[in-house]
């Protein structure tokens, strides 16, 4: 029986009040732990950007896309990490379906 393998994309924001070490070194955590359990296929950092509302009185975030591949088991593991992880503003993690095409 062959594994399942789906598709992903998680965003996540963190806190642009940070240092750049700093934000840096948490961008490269998820980097390594989504590399570690899957297979990413891009990372696109937006960069510092205004939030849509102030989220613990912070109007600034640090933005970050990453497509992947993974078991189905991990985002759950993945949201776990992201909400004990200091710094991180917000994150969403969801599954792409393939469109099928019309008759």
């Amino acid at each position: 029986m062959s594994e399942v393998i789906n598709q992903y994309e998680t965003i996540f924001v963190v806190d642009a009040a940070l240092e750049e070490e700093a934000i840096a070194g948490i961008v490269d955590k998820f980097k390594t732990l989504i590399g570690e359990a899957g297979e990413i296929e891009s990372v696109d950092e937006w960069g510092k950007r205004r939030l849509a509302y102030p989220i613990d009185y912070k109007t600034e975030g640090y933005y970050v896309l990453i497509n992947f591949s993974a078991k189905p088991d991990f985002p759950l593991e993945l949201e776990r990490i992201y909400n004990i992880t200091d710094g991180l503003l917000r994150s969403i993690t969801v599954r792409k379906i393939e469109k099928k095409a019309r008759s």
